[in-house]
């Protein structure tokens, strides 16, 4: 099982760097779209996302088809259980769990996704195991394999996670430390702005995630608004690194070609406004 999970397998490797894509908008092409230039993974977004648990399960069972090797993760909408419980079950290759702000919710995050003894997960989606290898797997092997195999990634996005990264980053089950830029620059007061440019102090709190993750031997991802920052980060050392949302590549592209059809120049730059675009 774990040799069908892509992103898993590329993070486990001595440098450990995988980039990805966000998925914003609902519907199966949409995914095979975002899958096609050889991302390895696609974040599958019902947090801030037009993604119900519909076209999460659409979505999932789409990426997770594709030739080439590459994983579904989705960022569920909040640290419930029962949230957790529905992006495993459609057959996500991990989840993404936002504002964990300590170890105790981190450790929370982990008995939600683990199936028993290590958690509490409820066992019986005949959808999972569809997710990985020729989709032949049996429910029992899922069962047996989904502990070990299953990325689990906290978002850390507050100044409480900061103040805490030590002691999220040590609990046993935890994957991956991902920064969410945004949140956490709002939360200690220094927010990033249009132009997607980050405080210094915003820079050091970055900084700080990647120690933590890096002391205990876990990854460090980060949110990126566009691929010149993904490259930044990558050579900072961080693993998982987002390069793109659709809804921001669609608006750029729709803007630099009403600028050329207009007879401007292309490649003028555009405020960010936000992490998804203005």
């Amino acid at each position: 099982m774990e040799a069908s999970n892509h992103v898993l397998r590329a993070l486990k490797t001595p440098r450990g760097l995988t980039f990805g894509a966000w998925q914003m908008l609902p519907g199966r092409n949409v995914s095979r779209a975002l899958c096609r230039p050889g991302y390895d993974w696609i974040l599958i977004d019902t947090e801030h996302g037009n993604i119900d648990d519909s076209a999460m399960h659409e979505a999932v069972a789409a990426v997770a088809s594709m030739e080439g090797g590459v994983s579904p993760v989705v960022r569920v909408a909040a640290g419930e259980g029962w949230m957790i419980k529905r992006a495993l079950d459609s057959g996500a290759h991990g989840i993404m769990v936002p504002l964990v702000s300590n170890g105790e919710e981190a450790r929370k995050v982990v008995s939600y996704a683990k199936f028993p003894p290590q958690g509490v997960r409820g066992f019986g989606s005949p959808f999972a195991m569809g997710s990985f290898g020729t989709g032949r797997m049996t429910s029992s092997e899922y069962l047996a394999e989904a502990n070990s195999s299953i990325l689990t990634v906290v978002q850390i996005e507050t100044k409480d996670a900061l103040d805490n990264v030590d002691d999220i980053a040590a609990v046993e089950g935890i994957d991956v430390l991902f920064v969410g830029p945004f949140d956490l620059g709002n939360s200690i007061g220094y927010p990033v702005d249009d132009n997607g440019t980050m405080h210094p102090r915003l820079t050091e709190a970055i900084h700080k995630v990647l120690q933590a993750a890096t002391k205990a031997g876990k990854r460090a991802g980060i949110f990126c608004v566009g691929p010149q920052q993904a490259n930044e980060f990558a050579n900072l050392g961080f693993h998982m690194v987002s390069v793109v949302a659709d809804v921001m590549a669609i608006g750029k592209s729709l803007s630099e070609a009403l600028v050329i059809a207009r007879g401007g120049e292309p490649g003028q730059p555009t405020k960010v406004g936000g992490p998804y675009g203005n």
